[in-house]
């Protein structure tokens, strides 16, 4: 099987409330096979050992010394945001891991809304939508 042969990359889940969206889980599998968090719970045995990558998405999955301790070829954890600071990069690093992020994915959305409510602000836009 093909999918055998990818890296295997850790993620929380699928979809829903706390899951990598369907899109992006449909461009991971074009480059890894996708591990959920409740996959490798229920075999952790086997799955530790085709873990490579550990995508996290809003946050999730929480990054521990137990869950690192769980994944020995564990290379690279992918965060998909902006900033890192919910990950110990210390700690992380002691495993020999890298932590890789998107710095600049949403920068222009960023500075548009930030405009966007600046002006709001000083154009008084949502006082005079309601004035009647």
């Amino acid at each position: 099987m093909a999918g055998e042969k990818l890296p295997g990359v850790l993620i929380l889940d699928i979809g829903g409330t706390h899951g990598v969206l369907e899109d992006i889980a449909a461009l991971l599998k074009k480059h890894f096979c996708l591990i959920t968090m409740k996959e490798f719970l229920e075999n952790k045995r086997e799955m530790s050992k085709k873990i490579q990558s550990i995508f996290v998405f809003e946050c999730r999955p929480t990054i521990n010394q137990e869950l690192l301790e769980s994944l020995p070829n564990l290379k690279v954890i992918g965060n998909s945001g902006v900033g890192v600071d919910h990950l110990d990069l210390k700690m992380i690093a002691s495993f020999g891991v890298k932590v890789t992020n998107t710095p600049h994915a949403v920068a222009d959305s960023t500075a548009d809304m930030g405009m966007a409510l600046m002006l709001a602000s000083a154009r008084r836009l949502v006082e005079g939508n309601v004035f009647n």
